[in-house]
């Protein structure tokens, strides 16, 4: 069964906020057939820790509007990679150095990327 309509509109939502605070790199990927606690990863990139609480900020700040609250939040303390867990998605925010060393996408691989519409052309 592929993401739900409710996930994807969260992940474009974070995305857009994400975009907002110059993130690059943003994808999601539909990972609803594999993982039954989630069904959207976003990813995105940032250029150092302080870009990554500013998107981290942003995105919170956006889906709070929407109504939505983490479950779970990790990996502030050292802001390389943090993880906003939504439930329905899951957001990574990594600086360039662990998105190129853990490569996401690449163990994901065998999952659909989810289509979205944000300018990251700033």
């Amino acid at each position: 069964m592929p993401a739900t309509p409710e996930a994807i509109a969260l992940a474009q939502a974070a995305a857009e906020a994400a975009a907002d605070k110059l993130a690059t790199d943003i994808v999601a990927i539909d990972v609803s057939q594999y993982l039954v606690i989630t069904d959207v990863f976003l990813l995105c990139t940032a250029a150092n820790d302080r870009q990554v609480r500013a998107v981290v900020d942003a995105i919170e700040e956006r889906l709070a509007r929407e109504g939505e609250k983490p479950i779970r939040r990790e990996g502030e303390k050292e802001s390389r990679w943090v993880l906003l867990d939504y439930g329905d998605i899951v957001v990574h925010v990594q600086i360039a150095e662990e998105r190129i060393h853990y490569a996401l996408e690449r163990l994901w691989k065998d999952c659909p990327f989810i289509a979205l519409d944000v300018d990251t052309s700033r």
